[in-house]
């Protein structure tokens, strides 16, 4: 079968695409034809044909352009006959869903659309970021609607589609790499993250976008007040900074203790989760968590609100209702003194 997988960037950073790297290993597995299309990529997967088709470089010009990327006929029409001989095309959110569904009304091509959602625009901090959010969820429910056939992530993610679109999707988990993170993480792994960062007894660690909608700013503040409770407590932040001015402020922000690790290779990540106590997030929105999974399955328990799929995907720790520092302090120090 002859497959096309659309997804905005392929970046290891980004969970969409990790999640569309997960998928294109197992269509080669079964000897499928797959060529993957992104404005950006910088991850290679050996037997996919992999093709650039460019945007902007600043990250100002480059949200803006995947925003109105409808206007850019041109493009959309030429990376749509490329597609004219693929039995399938996969699209991973918007605005790729557009060439997916010009595809197919010229064509004939099997439009799939898979869903990892959109945090809501109230989980962000500044009028910019909720509008864009607004319109992005808005312009990619329109292109979902003429989907054939939708895939979603999580059981919450697909009662938000069905309501947002009237779209019936599956739901297909996010599938963790066993053999990379399990309960036997290489002891030669975990001393040198420890030594790396001069890590100690109460060690909660974090990983993701660093971005409002990930809640950090609660993170740090919870984690204010377990430091008076646990002085040597230690909060390891993992991840790609997208957001300028908001990473500032929680550098400004943060007391002793908190550590910005960056981005962490998948290869060195399962030694983090093996040299925390707990793994912890403030995000106020997630369609899947697959770090959440990933601790766990490397013998963490969680810290977490109950938002979005984490009642589905987090079998061991706390579940945190109310959205508060206070709270989620709460159960930091329960699990870390349990």
């Amino acid at each position: 079968m002859k497959i096309a997988v659309l997804t905005p960037t392929f970046l290891r950073y980004s969970g969409i695409d990790r999640v569309a790297e997960q998928n294109i290993r197992k269509y080669l597995e079964k000897k499928n034809d797959v060529t993957l299309i992104a404005f950006q990529a910088s991850m290679d997967l050996p037997g996919a044909k992999i093709r650039e088709i460019g945007m902007p470089k600043s990250p100002f010009w480059e949200r803006l352009y995947r925003l109105f990327f409808f206007v850019d006929i041109f493009k959309i029409w030429k990376i749509s006959s490329l597609l004219k001989s693929k039995d399938v095309v996969i699209s991973h959110q918007y605005p790729m869903n557009i060439i997916a569904w010009v595809a197919k009304k010229r064509f004939g091509v099997r439009y799939i659309y898979y869903d990892a959602g959109i945090a809501p625009p109230e989980t962000f901090s500044t009028f910019g970021e909720k509008m864009y959010i607004r319109l992005f969820r808005f312009l990619t429910n329109l292109t979902a609607r003429g989907a054939d056939e939708a895939i979603s992530i999580s059981e919450f993610l697909q009662g938000v589609l069905k309501k947002e679109t009237g779209l019936e999707s599956k739901v297909r988990y996010v599938e963790i790499d066993s053999r990379r993170f399990h309960k036997n993480v290489d002891n030669l792994l975990i001393s040198e993250v420890k030594q790396k960062h001069k890590l100690g007894k109460n060690v909660m660690v974090y990983t993701g976008r660093v971005s409002p909608h990930k809640g950090i700013h609660i993170l740090i503040d919870a984690f204010k007040i377990v430091k008076k409770a646990l002085p040597d407590a230690q909060l390891v932040i993992i991840g790609k900074h997208t957001f300028g001015n908001y990473s500032e402020e929680l550098k400004k922000n943060s007391p002793e203790g908190v550590i910005w690790a960056g981005f962490v290779t998948d290869e060195r990540m399962a030694g983090y989760y093996a040299a925390s106590t707990i793994y912890v997030t403030a995000s106020l929105w997630e369609g899947f968590d697959m770090p959440a999974v990933e601790a766990q399955a490397c013998g963490k328990r969680v810290v977490a609100f109950t938002v979005g799929s984490h009642p589905e995907v987090i079998k061991s720790g706390t579940l945190v209702r109310e959205q508060t520092a206070e709270k989620l302090a709460q159960g930091m120090l329960a699990e870390l003194t349990r």
